[in-house]
This record gives structure tokens, C-alpha cells and sequence, in this order.
């Protein structure tokens, strides 16, 4: 390739114009994006964590660090015997992967979509039980240095999937988790095929062909 064609190749890249005015103006964000965490509760205000430390055994940053409490009699934090009495995420460690999503058996802690905010003391970016356990109305709690958008703030356990990991569409139309506090229990998702198996029907998916005869040729 000479020299000219090798400059019309970059001169042909101005055609297309990605760049916006950003911090003004941002792009819709995904439903699933994995942002900043926060502490769930059920729909009667009890908190969903119970100080399990499932989430902190399975982070690989090891950035996560939970103590759990026995409840208090006369007033239970949450519905289980034990409830998470510290916990904490380093977010100079953390890499958003969600595993300690998908390990959280009561769905306690779920990612935002939130991922715009830094911090000018290291302090910061520790987030205490305090900060990450949502409102009385079901909401993150917004810090200062987070810069949050209209619609960031709802749903933030949208990653929930009323599928199995694998696709199997026998789970399609079903509800897959607990009710949120201010928002209720959402409503199931459609899943990964055209259309929900009929009453009493073994999907493809899910189908497993018995083992063959050893005895036959």
C-alpha cells in the first residue's frame, strides 16, 4: 500500500463522528450495567443482607469485608437469624465483576448504574454498610463525589434474570427474586426464546437424551 492509500484509510474514519459533548450529554446506559453496589431491602424496610460473607469469599479482588451480628430480638435487622453488621467495599480494588451478585443467595447486594465517581481522599473509597444500604424508599444513597443521572438510581437490581445462566427457557415468564422495597416484585422477563414453552412441555434446552445401551452395536 502506498503512501496516499494509506492516508485515505484514515482520512475515510472522519466520515463517522462518535464523539459527543460528554459530561453534558451521555449515552443510554445498558439495563445490566455493572456499576456501584448497594444493600437491598425487602419491602417491609428489613435489610436482605444476613452477614452470610458469601460476597467476600468468592470476590477475587478481595475487596470486600463483611461481619455478621446475630439479630437483636426486639428488633431484627433482617428476617434471618443473623444480618450483616459491618460491611464494607474498597473500591480502589474492586473490578465490577458481580460475582458477588450471583453469590448473594438472599440478592442483597446488587450494582447500580453507576460507575462515574472518584475521590480525592482514599477514605472515600471505602463504602461502609451506611452508604452502600439503600433509603426508605429504595434508593442509593447519593454521595457527593457520585455523579448521578435521571433513571441511574431505579431498578438497581435489573440485572436479576428470570432465566437460568444457561438459557433454559422452562425458567422463562417465572419470578426469579424477592420483592424491592419501593418497587415491589417486577414483573418476569420474556427470556432468551421466541415465545414461553406451553404448560407441562420439556423445552429442547432442557431436554437430556437418556444414555445409550452399552449392549447395543
Amino acid at each position: 500500500m502506498g503512501l496516499f492509500e494509506g492516508f485515505l484509510v484514515t482520512l475515510r474514519q472522519w466520515r463517522r463522528h462518535v464523539t459527543i459533548p460528554y459530561p453534558d450529554v451521555k449515552r443510554p446506559k445498558p439495563l445490566r450495567l455493572h456499576g456501584r453496589h448497594v444493600l437491598n431491602r425487602y419491602e417491609d424496610g428489613m435489610e436482605k443482607c444476613i452477614g452470610c460473607e458469601l460476597c467476600a469469599g468468592v470476590c477475587p479482588a478481595r475487596c470486600i469485608y463483611v461481619r455478621g451480628a446475630d439479630n437483636p430480638p426486639e428488633n431484627p435487622v433482617s428476617p434471618g437469624e443473623r444480618y450483616g453488621f459491618v460491611y464494607e467495599i474498597n473500591y480502589l480494588r474492586c473490578i465490577h465483576c458481580d460475582l458477588c451478585v450471583e453469590a448473594c443467595p438472599t440478592e442483597a447486594i446488587t450494582e447500580s448504574k453507576l460507575f462515574e465517581f472518584s475521590f480525592t481522599d482514599r477514605r472515600d473509597a471505602i463504602y461502609t454498610r451506611d452508604e452502600l444500604l439503600v433509603d426508605d424508599e429504595g434508593r442509593p444513597k447519593k454521595l457527593p463525589w457520585e455523579d448521578w443521572r435521571p433513571g441511574e438510581d431505579e431498578h438497581t437490581s435489573a440485572w436479576m434474570r428470570a432465566t437460568s445462566p444457561s438459557g433454559v427457557a422452562a425458567y422463562e415468564g417465572k419470578v426469579a427474586w424477592s420483592g424491592e422495597l419501593g418497587y415491589g416484585v417486577r414483573p418476569p422477563e420474556a427470556g432468551q426464546s421466541d415465545a414461553p414453552p406451553a404448560a407441562g412441555e420439556i423445552p429442547a434446552a432442557a431436554a437430556v437424551a437418556p444414555p445409550a445401551d452399552e449392549d447395543d452395536d
